[in-house]
């Protein structure tokens, strides 16, 4: 398998190397759940509804991913900077510390959520007739826990490592039998919606074991073990460089758990189970749509973070560039399609035509100002590739923390906009907190850089 070589090859050609790869893995990563949403969607006489509950579960499922990030992308960037330094010796610390603490976290998480699942379901707004799909759905995939974070938090040391095609062939692994196994999980063997989630633990099991099959084969440049109890006594540092640089993707995926929380709330009092279906589908495109522009951003992270720490500032320069223009023309193109096309996005995920109208409504909302997400993910990708942490973590907390949640209820509550002031927090958080976070990236890196 071909190595991207980080070291020589021209920037432009690595960011694609590494960028291609991860966004098939990406795409097929989200076909985990996507998958799911589809099919639990066509369960006849109860899709609907189930459908609904499952996006109940979305918080609890994005804080297991935000902790997957905080370990793998707090861990890879330094490893690739220790890797960019010539340190072979820290750069497998680096790795081995994230990987005790994805497990460790792993373990502590499902306990947590076996234990008090269905309380906190209760405190998301989940009603009586959702809590019979959505806490036996959550139970299960609790289960595989520790499979998705593995499979999820590992990957990036195996790209920032320059095998990017076997980072995404992890993920085909799993995303290949999650197709296979929901179909007959929940429709030949009659499991409904528990059947979704054991297909989606099964797979994700496949997935974890292929990355932890190559991380301790012969072919990897930097082979993983679990640390020794003398190895744990002295991990504290590279653990707290680790959670201080990953804490920025945490609070970003905690707060998207938090503006989730925040919109399920509102909308179940505002307009009902039906808009918590409707924001389900909404989220389900959002992720569809929005991961390709993760993988073009998270590509060239490696990238930037192995030019810092081998000092070629030209270079972080260009991959800065790179990542923004490609990010841009992919952003703009989808913006047009989602425009153009709302109803045939629906229809990936829901047939269901009660819905339609005021789905495609909620769309041409949601939606409006997609484009202005490259400003965002470019800026915290920056940030996070060059060890600026307090700059990633407070961006990461200024969108959806400052902005969206708020108007999740100002716009509804004091504006009297109902179900549309919900779907609209979100794309005024795009042009203001993607905008701000983008030029203050701009000024930062630019002073940086110029003190090196």
């Amino acid at each position: 398998m071909k190595k991207v070589d980080f070291e020589n090859g021209g920037t432009l050609k690595n960011i694609l190397a590494t960028a291609l790869p991860m966004l098939v893995a990406q795409i097929l990563n989200l076909l985990y759940n996507i998958v799911d949403r589809i099919y639990i969607a066509r369960i006849p006489k109860i899709g609907t509804e189930a459908l609904g509950a499952v996006g109940l579960c979305f918080p609890l499922v994005i804080l297991i991913t935000a902790f997957t990030n905080m370990y793998g992308s707090g861990g890879s960037p330094l490893f690739s900077m220790a890797r960019g330094r010539g340190d072979d010796s820290e750069a497998v610390g680096i790795q081995n510390t994230s990987f005790f603490l994805l497990v460790s976290s792993a373990i502590i998480l499902t306990i947590f959520g076996e234990v008090f699942g269905k309380p906190i379901l209760t405190l998301f707004g989940t009603s009586d007739s959702a809590m019979v799909y959505a806490f036996p759905y959550l139970k299960i995939y609790l289960i595989g826990t520790i499979f998705t974070m593995i499979a999820t938090g590992m990957n990036p040391f195996i790209t920032a490592q320059g095998f990017s095609m076997i980072g995404m062939i992890t993920v085909i692994v799993g995303a290949v039998c999650n197709i296979i196994l929901d179909p007959i999980f929940i429709f030949v063997l009659g499991l409904g919606i528990k059947g979704a989630a054991i297909a989606t633990v099964v797979s994700q099991g496949f997935s974890a074991l292929y990355v932890l099959k190559f991380l301790k084969s012969n072919k990897c440049e930097y082979n993983i073990h679990f640390l020794s109890i003398e190895e744990i006594k002295h991990c504290g540092t590279r653990a707290k460089k680790i959670v201080g640089l990953g804490t920025a993707a945490f609070i970003m995926q905690f707060t998207n758990a938090a503006v989730q929380i925040s919109c399920n709330n509102v909308l179940a009092d505002v307009g009902g189970d039906l808009y918590i279906s409707i924001m389900t589908i909404v989220n389900s495109a959002r992720q569809m749509m929005e991961t390709p522009l993760l993988a073009i951003t998270e590509g060239a992270s490696p990238i930037v973070s192995f030019n810092y720490g081998a000092k070629r500032y030209d270079r972080v320069k260009k991959a800065i560039a790179i990542l923004f223009v490609l990010g841009f023309a992919y952003a703009s193109l989808i913006w047009i399609i989602i425009r153009l096309f709302p109803g045939a996005v629906i229809g990936i995920f829901s047939d269901d035509k009660t819905i339609l109208s005021e789905a495609i409504l909620a769309f041409n909302l949601y939606f409006s100002t997609f484009i202005f997400m490259t400003f965002q993910h470019a800026g915290q990708v920056t940030f996070k590739s060059l060890g600026m942490k307090n700059h990633a973590i407070f961006f990461s907390l200024f969108r959806k923390v400052m902005i969206v949640v708020p108007l999740n209820y100002v716009l509804p509550y004091v504006f009297n906009m109902g179900t549309d002031g919900v779907f609209l927090a979100e794309p005024i958080s795009n042009v203001v907190g993607g905008l701000i976070c983008f030029v203050t990236m701009l000024i930062c890196v630019r002073k940086k850089l110029l003190k090196k």
